[in-house]
């Protein structure tokens, strides 16, 4: 049944290959101008006229000193420098170069008070060479922009972001690591007032190009914000179609009526904090039955009419090993799952002080990813399937050149125009039925697909002809032969007239008049476009000025809207924006507010009932936690490290002990095995000679790192 629609598909695609030569060439006589759409008072950019940052290896870029800025930062905290500098130095900042050595891509950076650093970039030459090569380029320029972008180097200076963030509340109902703001922690309450939240989205909308369509209230915990509920309801009522929370998931997994507030007030996605398979998978967030409470929020916001993205940090060591059992999870339960976001872990926050065998340990990047998708789920192939986030952008020009001229365009086409290095994603067509999975780019021929798109797109012609070019430019790189048994051309189709609005079909609203029944009209789709997308943040060891100027997630402060890894990460400006604008001190906010619930030290979260309609094999369930760092004698996170380098300090006040001359020099050779990977010295016989043993001990490691025999 399935093989004639598949060989007729076959002659479609042969047939519109020929119909688009006729159309490219037609399409390049005379070709229109850019129009301006309302949204922008700058033209569309032609795909030839977009800038690129320096690109390849070895490249030189502007990075930041790992010592200096904790440093200087601390000097600003302390009244001993004016927040200005930022503004007009370049405190802390050093050359740093971009290289490719023993098939690794590594940052290398000196600065001349704290000496060498580096880091690790990608462990895959070629993965990272096909990210870089398909990138289509910097969006427009940010314009009437001057109130909110005046950051210095830090500044935002491409396009209007994609998401725009807003932290409601440093207040957190856990205590975990990693944290990017060390939450529960910095001794003060910094937390919006309603005036402070509506001031922020109102200016958002004043910067143009205006593509912000998403704003996502994170914190902390959001929902501890008396005012979160207003804030999606006022989030819609200015424009924005999608409305975002980045949470953990615990207020809705106590209360199915809180999760339908949320979805009433206009709440489109559930950003959830969603660390692996089963509560070992989560131990390390110290909450004693997190997994249930993250299942149990999943069903009520699904039920309630809320889209659910799991958010996964992803920690090498910690939780690497969940990435295939995360995605099956998904691909068993596709009708509530339809966005994965793994996070490669970011040294900040608490974890700004890491130790470098911690960090080299722990480090895991974009090409990590990509390579255990592969391993441990069979799906994609890195250097193919894999895009940078903002490949997406030439199907948002497509989008933008149709829409320019409709009535009610107010705002443009979603753009994820950052650079290639911070985010990728491979997206995967399921049949919900059958739950079969299929990477997109293996029917479809991504790479020339993006080329085809933008010769339509510098036509720059009617919606008509640019709904023709693309149906073409689909129709001809489509293979109907490694597409999944039951997909059809006409559903591709349908897919992308579902996500851009090509012929006005009603799919279900998604606007700020969105009601229950779009959401149910919208999910009536057999085929899922799961997107497993990885988010690479910045930290001081790997920080690139290149990255920041192109920033897609803003925060919106009470300081202007500043790029999210210069926010939580480079200069810190968090530290200084959170203590300029403190509500109250810790003490005075107990006072008078009492403390707020704390679900620490393997605590359970209380929930009305665990019951959920998820699909869970338990093939996929974790029953213990993963120990590759235990067997490396390395720490997990920044307390262990701390009660290390208090042991340490004890154990050297002590003094050596009498009579451990041999012990110390066997610790020193654990040492240097263990942790600096030294080969033993052995004999003939396989003991180690005497001589070996009386060498002087390796040096005694820097605070925080780990010694043996303590």
């Amino acid at each position: 049944m399935h093989k004639p629609i598949k060989y007729a598909e076959k002659v479609m695609t042969v047939a519109a290959t020929g119909a688009f030569a006729v159309f490219e060439r037609l399409n390049r006589i005379k070709p229109n101008p850019s129009p301006t759409p309302k949204w922008s008072d700058k033209p569309l950019l032609k795909s030839y006229e977009k800038s690129k940052p320096p690109l390849g290896w070895p490249r030189s870029t502007d990075s930041l000193c790992p010592r200096c800025v904790p440093e200087i930062r601390q000097q600003i905290l302390d009244g001993k420098l004016p927040v200005e500098v930022l503004m007009n130095e370049k405190v802390g900042e050093i050359k740093a170069t971009i290289i490719e050595r023993d098939g690794k891509i590594l940052m290398v950076k000196q600065c001349p008070k704290h000496g060498t650093f580096e880091d690790v970039m990608s462990i895959d030459t070629e993965f990272s060479q096909h990210l870089e090569d398909v990138f289509p380029g910097r969006d427009i320029k940010a314009h009437n922009d001057e109130k909110l972008h005046h950051h210095g180097s830090s500044t935002v200076k491409y396009g209007r972001g994609s998401v725009l963030t807003i932290d409601l509340t440093n207040r957190c109902n856990m205590m975990c690591d990693p944290c990017f703001m060390d939450a529960n922690q910095v001794g003060f309450v910094h937390e919006l007032t309603w005036e402070e939240i509506k001031q922020m989205l109102d200016n958002a909308i004043t910067i143009k190009p205006r593509r912000q369509m998403s704003v996502q209230f994170s914190g902390g915990e959001p929902t501890l914000s008396p005012y979160f509920l207003d804030a999606v309801r006022y989030a819609r009522k200015v424009g924005y179609n999608s409305v975002q929370a980045a949470t953990n998931g615990i207020e809705f997994a106590k209360s199915f009526e809180f999760a339908q507030q949320a979805a009433e007030a206009g709440m489109r996605y559930a950003y959830l904090q969603f660390d692996g398979i089963g509560n070992a998978a989560n131990a390390h967030r110290k909450v004693g039955n997190l997994f249930d409470v993250k299942l149990k929020a999943i069903d009520n916001l699904h039920k309630a009419g809320v889209e659910i993205v799991p958010v996964v940090t992803i920690v090498n060591g910690i939780n690497n090993e969940q990435v295939g059992r995360i995605i099956q999870f998904a691909l068993d339960n596709p009708k509530k799952i339809g966005f994965l976001s793994f996070q490669p872990v970011s040294f900040t926050g608490r974890d700004e002080a890491v130790t470098d065998e911690r960090r080299e340990a722990q480090r895991y990047t974009l090409s990590h990813l990509a390579h255990d998708v592969k391993t441990q789920t069979g799906l994609g192939e890195p250097a193919r399937d894999w895009f940078p986030i903002s490949f997406m952008g030439t199907f948002s020009d497509w989008a933008d050149v149709m829409h320019a001229n409709d009535a009610k365009n107010d705002w443009g086409q979603l753009s994820c125009g950052c650079h290639p290095n911070c985010g990728t994603g491979m997206a995967v067509m399921i049949d919900k039925e059958t739950k079969e999975a299929v990477p997109v780019t293996a029917f479809l021929h991504g790479d020339q697909l993006a080329k085809d798109i933008a010769k339509v797109n510098d036509g720059a012609r009617s919606k008509f002809i640019s709904v023709v070019g693309m149906a073409l430019c689909l129709m001809k790189n489509y293979d109907p032969f490694k597409s999944p048994t039951h997909f059809k051309l006409i559903d591709l189709l349908r897919k992308f007239d579902k996500n851009y609005n090509a012929t006005g079909k009603d799919y279900g609203k998604v606007g700020p008049d969105r009601s229950i029944d779009d959401v149910m009209k919208r999910r009536n789709d057999r085929w899922n476009f799961l997107f497993i997308a990885g988010m690479w943040f910045q930290d001081l060891f790997n920080y690139d000025f290149r990255r920041t100027e192109q920033c897609i997630i803003p925060y919106a402060t009470q300081e202007g809207e500043i790029s999210f890894c210069a926010y939580n990460t480079g200069v810190g400006w968090r530290n200084i924006i959170e203590k300029m604008h403190m509500t109250a001190t810790l003490t005075k906010w107990y006072e008078e507010h009492g403390r707020h619930e704390i679900f620490a030290g393997g605590k359970n979260v209380k929930m009305e009932a665990e019951d959920h309609n998820l699909v869970l094999r338990e093939g996929i369930v974790t029953m213990e936690e993963q120990h590759d760092l235990d067997k490396l004698g390395i720490a997990k996170n920044s307390r262990e490290e701390k009660l290390r380098a208090r042991d340490a300090k004890q154990a050297e006040a002590r003094g050596p002990k009498k009579n451990d001359a041999a012990y110390d020099a066997r610790m020193a050779s654990l040492y240097r095995e263990v942790v600096l990977k030294e080969k033993p010295v052995q004999s003939e016989n396989g003991f180690i000679p005497l001589g070996a043993l009386m060498k002087p001990a390796a040096p005694k490691p820097e605070v925080g790192e780990p010694v043996l025999g303590d």
